[in-house]
């Protein structure tokens, strides 16, 4: 069954292990030879440069992982097709996979918005405006500060809504969410969970679940240990839980997936890497309609994109 996930730090991994191969290194979660087997799926691929990394090196290395996409990945495999328009999803054939490119924090841009058209030009489609922490844009979800978003941060948002692509609000704290939904056009939160169900600060909660589907986004349910169950001990039905209870308060057309593969300490019982979906999905077919299952997998996420 098709699917669209929304989150995956496949590259980053690429970029800081040169040695990893792609097609189906056991170091990876998700892995060019698993993709292929879902045949007409959707995968987005984050470009994440940690805050580790000066100032001045952030945006070529930004650019570093853009080039292993297309080095070691768009062109050395024919049957993978970058999204850049919602018909490039319609185009897809049973035996190809789509690549959606993101940004997950806007650390790269610095103080040059300009770098968002650059970034459109190289594929990417869905912009996550912080990591954790604060930056010139706005302040994540664990940064003391409190503040919110940024006059510069309003301009970035007002420019990913020209470009007509996603902004991406996991990773914002509460003040900032709230500030980027008045700008916002194309608002989507691609790996986020229930707050009510774990009290993570990383998680939404039910008002902010609620004024996604106000603004007609989807939230993507992770898969992240310490997202799912305090405990950290986590099983699919912690996932299931999630996915039941984003849905009792914004209804089936506002939840998705963004499994943040790659880019995890821990993973859940039977849901340890990409090839393991089947296991969720089998879950989803015990629990849904096969109406609500494929919006879920694949359906809600696909028709938000706008570009």
């Amino acid at each position: 069954m098709r699917r669209f996930d929304a989150h995956c730090d496949l590259l980053f991994k690429l970029w800081k292990d040169p040695s990893i191969n792609e097609w189906d290194d056991p170091r990876l979660q998700t892995t060019i030879s698993m993709l292929k087997e879902s045949q007409q799926s959707i995968q987005c691929l984050a470009i994440f440069v940690p805050e580790t990394i000066p100032s001045d090196q952030k945006w070529d290395i930004a650019l570093a992982q853009i080039d292993i996409f297309y080095k070691k990945i768009f062109h050395k495999y024919s049957f993978i097709k970058l999204i850049l328009l919602k018909e490039d999803i319609k185009k897809i054939q049973t035996d190809e996979i789509g690549i959606i490119l993101t940004l997950e924090g806007c650390e790269a841009l610095g103080d040059q918005p300009s770098r968002l058209n650059h970034l459109y030009h190289l594929g990417i489609r869905s912009v996550g405006l912080t990591w954790n922490f604060s930056n010139l844009v706005a302040d994540g979800a664990l940064e003391k500060s409190r503040g919110g978003l940024s006059l510069y941060g309003q301009k970035v948002c007002e420019l990913l809504n020209s470009f007509k692509i996603w902004t991406d609000l996991s990773h914002l704290n509460e003040k900032s969410f709230w500030d980027v939904m008045t700008v916002a056009k194309y608002p989507v939160a691609t790996h986020s969970n229930a707050y009510k169900i774990c009290p993570h600060p990383r998680n939404l909660t039910d008002e902010q679940l609620l004024e996604m589907a106000n603004k007609n986004g989807v939230i993507g349910v992770t898969f992240v240990p310490e997202f799912l169950n305090e405990n950290r001990f986590v099983k699919l039905s912690d996932v299931l839980k999630h996915i039941d209870y984003i849905g009792s308060i914004v209804g089936d057309d506002h939840i998705g997936l963004g499994s943040d593969f790659d880019g995890m300490d821990g993973c859940v019982a039977e849901l340890e890497r990409y090839d393991c979906y089947s296991n969720l999905i089998e879950l989803l077919q015990q629990h849904y309609s096969e109406t609500v299952v494929k919006k879920i997998l694949f359906e809600n996420f696909m028709t938000r994109f706008i570009a």
